[in-house]
């Protein structure tokens, strides 16, 4: 119901704040201020988005905990889809999103309201480093051919032989 409600609420928004600035400012000046918003956004975004993946990275090669970078990238990108959204109301919830200590509060309220579960696999090897998988199994093969004089079927994956 409430994603309903801000389906219907977000548009509302908007049209009564391009109305109001529109009429204070004028039309260009208008779409222009929305168009120099959705190109500042998107350069915030390829630098903050960047700096979030090579903190995750990081993270990665060093065993930590990944939920902080990750809950700050899918922000992020949050972020980048609200700024590139037309929009003043949009555009200043993601660009309020871009702010780390923003970001900060609203994964704190969000962990309150989200419970994480972890899983592990089973026999899973203690001790094995970031990029081992331990359900991978070394081994060798070759191939063996058919006897060129046994019995060939009629299966359809044959050809007769002349």
């Amino acid at each position: 119901m409430l994603i309903f409600l801000a389906l219907i609420a977000v548009p509302l928004i908007e049209i009564a704040l391009f109305i109001q600035v529109g009429g204070l400012i004028g039309l260009f000046p208008t779409l222009a201020t929305v168009l120099l918003t959705a190109v500042v956004g998107t350069w915030l975004l390829r630098k903050q988005g960047g700096g979030a993946l090579r903190e995750l990275q990081h993270i990665l090669q060093t065993g930590g905990d990944p939920r902080g970078p990750l809950a700050h990238g899918a922000l992020i990108l949050v972020a980048g889809i609200l700024l590139l959204t037309p929009g003043f109301f949009t555009d200043a919830l993601g660009f309020s999103l871009l702010v780390p200590f923003i970001r900060d509060i609203v994964i704190r309220e969000l962990a309150k309201r989200v419970t994480v579960a972890a899983t592990h696999r089973a026999g899973a090897e203690a001790g094995r480093g970031p990029g081992m998988r331990p359900d991978v199994i070394d081994g060798q093969y070759e191939v063996e051919t058919p006897p060129e004089d046994g019995p060939r079927g009629n299966s359809g994956w044959t050809q007769p032989r002349e």
